[in-house]
């Protein structure tokens, strides 16, 4: 949410911030994470694992970066070759947030496997997996829109918001080459 909300300030300069400008946004967004949501449940099917789910972070975090370093030159050649503001709009939505977009709703679907060790709680931990997903948005919302944009400039939040991801993945690869690969190999080192 930190990131669609910041899409606005993002192609305001070249495309202005009026309705259809939001409409580019939120169809992208909408777009991108109903792909992720379906990659990202196929992927979980295959082994899923701590550090592949690290793994969609590290990716994502890389993903993101793009619109902090290129933004302003792809918005400019698009809107060269695309008069029309909302279709530019959209062009420069779907070059910017499309891909981070995706790998990022890959993260939703790829946590419920993780955290259901119980079939008949699956209900139960997607519901609670979904409420801390809306509740951490409306406040990742609520400060970038109140605080960020008002103390730092679009591309520090955006270079912020992709760090957080890279040292998540990091940490999650860590973990799981830390603590769960060496409990996996406790079993066969004690029969031999």
């Amino acid at each position: 949410m930190g990131i669609e909300l910041l899409g606005g300030r993002i192609l305001a300069p070249f495309f202005g911030s009026s309705v259809h400008i939001w409409g580019s946004i939120i169809t992208v967004f909408m777009l991108s994470l109903s792909l992720g949501y379906l990659i990202g449940g196929k992927l979980s099917t295959k082994a899923a694992s701590l550090s592949r789910y690290g793994l969609i972070f590290l990716i994502a975090g890389i993903a993101v970066l793009p619109i902090a370093l290129w933004s302003t030159p792809i918005m400019e050649a698009i809107f060269i070759q695309v008069e029309d503001s909302r279709y530019g709009s959209f062009a420069a939505s779907m070059a910017l947030f499309f891909i981070p977009t995706i790998i990022l709703g890959m993260i939703s679907p790829y946590s419920v496997r993780l955290l259901v060790t119980d079939k008949e709680k699956s209900g139960q931990v997607a519901g609670v997996l979904y409420f801390v997903s809306t509740l951490g948005s409306a406040i990742g919302t609520i400060i970038t829109s109140f605080y960020f944009v008002l103390l730092f400039e679009v591309n520090n939040i955006i270079y912020t918001f992709s760090t957080i991801l890279m040292l998540l993945g990091i940490a999650a690869v860590i973990y799981h080459r830390l603590f769960i690969i060496p409990s996996h190999t406790l079993p066969e080192a004690l029969h031999e």
